[in-house]
C-alpha cells in the first residue's frame, strides 16, 4: 500500500475512533453541563480559537507542520464529554480552512485533540485517587506538568502507530523531539491559564471544585 493509501487508511480508523468517542460522549449528555451558562464562555472560546491554532501551521506554510493542541485546558475547564464534539467541530473547521482533507482532519481531531484530553482524564483521576487533594496538585501536577506529559504520550504514540499528518517532512527522532519541547508549551499555557481560572473563574473549570481541593 502506498504512502496515500496509508493516510487514507489512518484517516478512516481516526474517524471510526472518534465517532465511537463522540457516542461515548453524547450518551453522557453533556449538554446538561450547560445548565451553568458560566460554561458557555470557555465553550465558546474553544470552538472559536482551537480550529485557528490548529490550522495555523498550514496558513504560514511552516515546514515543521506541529502545533499547540489546547487539548489538556479544553478538557479541564469542559470536561471531557462535552470537550469530544469540540474536538469533532474543530477538526471539521480545519478543512474548511486549510486545504487538509477530511482524514487529516480526522487524525488532527484525535491526536491533538481526543487522545491527550483521554489521557488528561485518566491522569486526572490517579492523581484525585492516589495524591493530596490540594490546590498546587490540581495547578502544577494535572494542568502543569499532566499536560506536558499527556501530550508528549499522545504524540509519541501518533508517531508510533505511524500517523505523519502532523510532522510529515521530518525526520522521527527530530519530530519526537519536537513534540516533547511542544508539550511544554502548551504545559505553560495549560498551567498559566489554570491558575488564572483558579483564582479569578473557578466556575469556568467543569472539573474543579472547592470541595476537593480547598477542603481542611
Amino acid at each position: 500500500m502506498g504512502a496515500g493509501g496509508g493516510r487514507a487508511g489512518q484517516g478512516v480508523i481516526s474517524a471510526w475512533v472518534l465517532a465511537l468517542a463522540l457516542a461515548a460522549a453524547l450518551c453522557m449528555r453533556p449538554w446538561r453541563l450547560l445548565a451553568r451558562q458560566e460554561l458557555l464562555t470557555p465553550l465558546l472560546a474553544a470552538l472559536v480559537i482551537t480550529p485557528w491554532i490548529w490550522a495555523l501551521p498550514w496558513l504560514h506554510h511552516m515546514p515543521l507542520q506541529l502545533q499547540l493542541s489546547g487539548a489538556c485546558l479544553i478538557v479541564l475547564t469542559l470536561g471531557w464529554p462535552l470537550a469530544v464534539p469540540v474536538f469533532c467541530l474543530a477538526g471539521a473547521a480545519v478543512a474548511l480552512l486549510t486545504p487538509v482533507g477530511w482524514q487529516q482532519a480526522a487524525q488532527m481531531s484525535l491526536w491533538l485533540g481526543l487522545a491527550p484530553a483521554s489521557f488528561s482524564v485518566l491522569l486526572g483521576a490517579a492523581l484525585r485517587r492516589w495524591a493530596w487533594r490540594q490546590v498546587f496538585v490540581y495547578i502544577l501536577g494535572r494542568a502543569f506538568l499532566g499536560t506536558a506529559l499527556c501530550l508528549f504520550l499522545a504524540g509519541a504514540l501518533a508517531q508510533a502507530l505511524g500517523e505523519r499528518t502532523l510532522a510529515a517532512h521530518v525526520e522521527p527522532q527530530l519530530a519526537l523531539i519536537a513534540r516533547w519541547l511542544l508539550a511544554w508549551g502548551d504545559a505553560f499555557m495549560t498551567g498559566m491559564l489554570t491558575a488564572i481560572f483558579v483564582a479569578f473563574r473557578p466556575q469556568w473549570l467543569a472539573t474543579w471544585s472547592d470541595r476537593l481541593y480547598l477542603a481542611r
